[in-house]
């Protein structure tokens, strides 16, 4: 068995990828892929995490957590998904860094199932509306609280992942851009769930429906339709025109407000984030999915 960690991030996914394959659990289920509800797992791990304090568990330990994770009496993947793994919200940004703890909070619920394979997945988002959106979710904390000391343009997405990489060696890490997501969402599926490439999953579009009206759902699903896509990269097209003639104004293009932000700034982190996706395709042990 292989046990499949989906870590988010915070501000990415928003619990898509969880929802469409638990709509499609029966399915992936005769593949033997495993989604189990979130409920069954999430405060488990943490507090059986907490417990351990970064010792490996027991078989008995591994055992008994299993058999409340799921009811089936084996399984090839084992998919868990929690943007918390990496953190809370609250301490995504401290001591000047990106997720400080990502790599031994990751090692701490791994060592839940020491001798079970793992892999990681990951989106990453560009800081310039990744921080606008992670700010809205503190609470009414104040602006200077929620930045501390520091320097927006140097929080890194390539030193958390080399960080995970480092305490997790082995464990492959596939990574996304959140900004290509609609364009990449049915490899997104597949790379995470590890279906059949022929296996046809239900209730995929809710991410495209956040993105366009319903006409323009509806045309384009009549397109692919009518138009098989002849390869992946022909359907990434198709999904571009679509967006590109029916995306909702205020969910493509959104207006950036943070306190002492200005356009210089925002320059300096769309080149920051292009320098960090540059470091972290040439990583080894890292699987970079493009648009």
């Amino acid at each position: 068995m292989r046990i499949v960690y989906h870590l988010g991030a915070h501000c990415t996914d928003d619990e898509r990828l969880i929802r469409c394959l638990w709509k499609n659990r029966a399915s992936l289920g005769q593949q033997g892929i495993v989604v189990p509800g979130p409920t069954r797992y999430r405060a488990l791990l943490r507090d059986t995490a907490i417990t351990l304090k970064g010792r490996p568990a027991s078989r008995d330990t591994q055992a008994l957590v299993l058999d409340q994770i799921m009811d089936e009496d084996r399984a090839d993947r084992l998919i868990l998904s929690w943007d918390n793994f990496l953190s809370y919200p609250q301490w995504v940004i401290r001591d000047r860094r990106l997720y400080p703890a990502a790599g031994e909070r990751i090692r701490a619920f791994t060592q839940i199932f020491p001798e079970i394979e793992a892999e990681f997945h990951l989106s990453i988002r560009n800081m310039s509306s990744f921080l606008p959106a992670l700010f809205s979710k503190q609470r009414g904390k104040p602006y200077e609280e929620f930045i501390g000391t520091a320097d927006p343009r140097l929080l890194s997405w390539s030193r958390m992942v080399e960080e995970i990489r480092t305490l997790n060696p082995e464990a492959p890490l596939t990574i996304w851009c959140d900004e290509d997501t609609p364009l990449i969402w049915p490899d997104v599926l597949q790379t995470v769930s590890g279906h059949a490439p022929d296996t046809i999953l239900t209730e995929t579009d809710e991410l495209l429906a956040s993105l366009m009206p319903p006409e323009g759902l509806a045309r384009l699903n009549a397109y692919l339709a009518s138009n098989p896509p002849a390869s992946v990269v022909q359907r990434r097209r198709i999904v571009s025109a679509f967006l590109d003639k029916f995306a909702l104004p205020d969910e493509i293009e959104t207006e950036i407000e943070m306190p002492g932000w200005d356009e210089a700034l925002i320059a300096e982190l769309d080149e920051s984030y292009r320098r960090d996706i540059a470091r972290i395709r040439s990583m080894e042990g890292v699987t970079f999915l493009s648009a």
